[in-house]
């Protein structure tokens, strides 16, 4: 199991300290600590100065240097997910440089995509049209707005198609909440996403009939668990939506069946049935079913699911160094858990702990993967296995009340 993770022996807490002139060698301490240390806003500049130099290098490997003619239009790992990024930069700076940006990349995939039957918004087109459209809101371009709101309400979900989030139902039902979250409530109308979740919730039923999980859903023969694929994920978006009171005690019961069945370290398993506790990702594991938790804490104010949030908190910390650099199953992925348990909790050991994390990538993260030991992504710069992630969390770290996974958390 260790080798799929570095040991944390990173305090569980440090306060951050005075800058001085005294060298990490002359103080003791290892260069994270120092880093951790540091006061927030000295932190903060060196990482934002981090993330704007990383976003350069990954628009010039995944979009430079494409001849600007995409294949892989994804948020996962293709051009969008490098618009998406670029969308992030323009927030925290408000540099419209990364804003036209953003749109022309989406433009470039709007093309690449017209012909796909992918419906997601991590992996299909419903994220082309979602993120466009929002991009097209901030550039007040109101012609461009509707476009892709237009595009996003002709898409077609075939009867065949799944109900996880990475390819299925619960993905698009995410992307009408994020335009709709920015863009205006009914913007994608209530109607149509509520048809949407009457079919997941019917699966789901259907296929949980005699069984002691409210709801269950399969993908490639497989009953899931996690938030890419399984319940985790299509529990978090069925939260988004206004569901009858059945429906809410069925989505309440599904949750309490995944902490009640937990493996023994605090850990989740990938799949109904399986005994290997080796993954602590966001797409398999604690990452991802922490992150719901703390969702379903906020929407039920279940101090059960508080607890079960912070718990699964413990196994990412305790496990969740990874010799991978990204959001899906990466380091930079699991960071984020802390900075949902400091929004839903206000413990101050929570940001530490994302800070750790994101000072161990700093530090760390380039030469770890130089040297052979960390795996930097088979898709080396994109957002959810590569650098691209490390670069949006870095970003976000220090604004942890706008912090967000993005395409998970609204």
């Amino acid at each position: 199991m260790a080798d799929r993770f570095f040991k944390n022996v990173m305090p569980n807490f440090l306060a951050e300290k005075p800058v001085d002139n005294t060298t990490s060698s002359e103080s003791g301490e290892d260069s994270i600590t120092k880093l951790i240390c540091l006061p927030d806003k000295t932190l903060s500049d060196s990482l934002r100065i981090s993330a704007l130099d990383l976003k350069d290098t990954v628009v010039r490997e995944t979009w430079g240097l494409s001849g600007k003619h995409e294949q892989d239009y994804t948020v996962y790992t293709g051009a969008l997910g490098t618009a998406y990024l670029a969308f992030k930069a323009y927030q925290v700076t408000n540099n419209a440089n990364d804003l036209k940006l953003c749109l022309d990349i989406v433009k470039a995939c709007d093309s690449a995509c017209r012909d796909s039957s992918r419906v997601t918004f991590l992996c299909g087109r419903a994220g082309v049209c979602a993120l466009g459209a929002v991009a097209a809101k901030h550039a007040g371009d109101e012609m461009l707005l509707g476009h892709y709101v237009t595009q996003l309400k002709e898409i077609k979900l075939s009867s065949d198609l799944p109900n996880e989030l990475l390819y299925g139902r619960a993905g698009f039902l995410w992307a009408s909440s994020f335009i709709n979250y920015h863009i205006g409530n009914n913007t994608i109308s209530n109607t149509r996403r509520r048809s949407v979740a009457d079919e997941i919730i019917k699966a789901g039923r259907k296929l949980a009939k005699k069984g002691k999980c409210p709801l269950m859903y399969e993908w490639h023969g497989k009953k899931y668990w996690g938030a890419a694929h399984g319940l985790a994920g299509i529990m978090h978006v069925l939260m988004d939506m206004d569901l009858k009171p059945d429906e809410l005690e069925d989505v309440k019961g599904t949750l309490r069946y995944l902490i009640k069945n937990h493996f023994p370290s605090g850990n989740y398993p990938s799949s109904e049935g399986s005994e290997s506790d080796r993954l602590v990702h966001w797409c398999h594991g604690a990452p991802g079913v922490a992150l719901t938790l703390v969702k379903a804490a906020q929407v039920f104010g279940d101090k059960q699911f508080v607890q079960a949030a912070m718990d699964a908190g413990d196994v990412v910390w305790e496990r969740g160094l990874l010799k991978r650099v990204g959001i899906c199953h990466g380091i930079s992925g699991n960071a984020y858990v802390f900075l949902a348990l400091y929004r839903l909790t206000g413990k101050v050991e929570y940001l530490y702990k994302a800070k750790a994390f994101a000072c161990f990538l700093h530090d760390r993260a380039q030469k770890l993967i130089f040297e052979g030991r960390m795996h930097g992504g088979d898709r080396p710069y994109s957002l959810f296995e590569g650098i691209g992630g490390m670069a949006y969390l870095f970003l976000d770290i220090f604004e942890p009340s706008e912090a967000r996974f993005p395409g998970y958390e609204l």
